[in-house]
């Protein structure tokens, strides 16, 4: 009698611990929880911890609470200037509902494949409505803004929220890059000439200037010489006549000295002059010293 009381004892607390465990459960802290009974949610658990449910009757469905990212395939896109533009791009998200999010795709395959499908039909329209050059440029921040709120309009019952939408690349087809580089290259060499037909007339201009100042600089140094060259020969003249006054002998004798000096001063001056010519005079002793003549 003792082993069978015994032995029911045993049974039933290995089938208390097996009910304890099946009610017990834990949430990590990358995990959101659905408790479901029947198929049918009864609590959402969004915080880590230790939780219970009743075992055998409900289930637990886990959700992921990382920051999740879908990608979509490359989509062709024609901008409003009719160019057809290859646009690879991406978006991180959060599910912030897991009953919402549950009940609208189930699995995270189901989500990956709508969020991408509303993604690629609102990059479309977007990038639709723009030209090129806007999309290449530094507007394109602008329209990730646009298109992230359009995708959290669109999947805002569906538990998700949008964090980020990027480009991750956008190419033209080959057959328009060429025709698109051939232009940027012609325009760049357009541009070029300008720049250095602007960069002629300026240098042009600066010369001109710089002739213009030096011929004014040298005018103006030419007439500053002449003014002192004549200052110089006047105080010249001065001192000569103040010397012929005082001396006209020895006067005469310096111009005389002055033009024997220019005039044979080269070792193969050849002059025919007589001797008793006025040039000579002072090269008789009597001219030179009329008082020893005396």
């Amino acid at each position: 009698m003792n082993k069978t009381v015994l032995s029911v004892i045993a049974i039933l607390v290995i089938a208390l611990g097996i009910v304890g465990a099946g009610s017990m459960f834990t949430v990590d802290q990358i995990q959101q929880a659905i408790v479901m009974q029947f198929g049918n949610p009864q609590k959402v658990i969004q915080k880590p911890g230790l939780n219970f449910k009743i075992p055998f009757v409900q289930d637990v469905v886990y959700v992921d609470n990382r920051v999740l990212s879908v990608s979509t395939q490359r989509e062709e896109v024609v901008t409003r200037d009719q160019k057809r533009l290859m646009v690879d791009s991406f978006a991180r998200f959060r599910i912030v509902n897991p009953l919402q999010y549950y009940q609208s795709f189930g699995t995270l395959e189901v989500a990956y494949q709508r969020l991408g499908t509303i993604l690629n039909s609102q990059m479309r329209q977007t990038l639709g409505r723009q030209i090129l050059t806007a999309i290449v440029s530094g507007e394109r921040s602008d329209l990730m803004d646009k298109i992230k709120a359009q995708v959290n309009a669109e999947a805002k019952t569906t538990g998700i929220e949008i964090l980020d939408v990027r480009i991750v690349r956008a190419d033209l087809p080959q057959e328009n890059s060429e025709k698109v580089f051939e232009r940027m290259r012609t325009q760049r060499e357009q541009e070029a000439k300008e720049i250095r037909a602007n960069g002629a007339e300026i240098a042009q201009r600066i010369r001109a200037n710089a002739e213009k100042e030096r011929t004014v600089i040298l005018a103006e140094a030419k007439k500053d010489s002449e003014i002192l060259r004549g200052e110089g020969d006047g105080e010249k003249n001065r001192i000569f006549a103040e010397a012929f006054g005082k001396d006209p002998d020895f006067f005469s004798f310096y111009r005389s000295m002055q033009a024997y000096r220019e005039s044979i001063s080269d070792d193969d001056t050849t002059m025919v002059l007589s001797p008793d010519s006025e040039f000579f005079r002072y090269f008789d002793q009597e001219n030179i010293n009329p008082d020893k003549a005396n």
